[in-house]
C-alpha cells in the first residue's frame, strides 16, 4: 500500500516543509490531498495585504500544485479555510467563489487565533480527485 502513495514537496517548497517534515501534496489512490497552503513565498515573505489578496494567491498556488499531478481546481471536492478574522470571511469567500464558480467544492471556513507567521491571514487545505 505504501507504494501507492506519492508524497511531493511544494514547488517551490515552503520554508516550513523541511523543519516540520510535511509534504505539500500526497496522492493516495485517486485522491490528492493538499496540506495547509498559505501565500508565503520560498523566502518566507507573505504575499498579499488583505484576506482577499492572500486567498487569491493561495488558490493560484493550489491550482499550480494540482497541475503537477495532472489535476485541476475542477477536481477539488473539498476545501478547508482557516482565517484569523472571521469578520472578513466575505473577502475570502469572494476569492473562493471566483476560483470555483463552475465547480464548487464542499467548503468549511473557521476562525483560528493565529497562523504560523503573524502576517498570514488565510490558510487553505484541499482534497481533489486525480485527473
Amino acid at each position: 500500500m505504501a507504494d501507492a502513495i506519492r508524497r511531493l514537496p511544494g514547488d517551490p517548497p515552503s520554508p516550513w516543509e523541511g523543519p516540520n517534515a510535511f509534504s505539500r501534496l500526497v496522492v493516495a489512490g485517486n485522491l490528492v490531498i493538499l496540506g495547509g497552503t498559505t501565500s508565503v513565498d520560498p523566502n518566507g515573505v507573505v504575499l498579499g495585504e488583505t484576506p482577499y489578496d492572500q486567498a487569491r494567491e493561495i488558490l493560484a498556488k493550489i491550482e499550480r500544485e494540482l497541475a503537477r499531478v495532472e489535476s485541476s481546481l475542477a477536481t477539488v471536492i473539498q476545501t478547508r479555510i482557516y482565517v484569523t478574522d472571521i469578520s472578513r470571511a466575505d473577502e475570502v469567500g469572494r476569492a473562493h467563489a471566483e476560483a470555483f464558480a463552475q465547480t464548487p467544492p464542499a467548503m468549511t471556513m473557521v476562525e483560528v487565533s493565529a497562523l504560523i507567521h503573524p502576517r498570514m491571514l488565510v490558510e487553505i487545505e484541499a482534497i481533489a480527485l486525480l485527473g
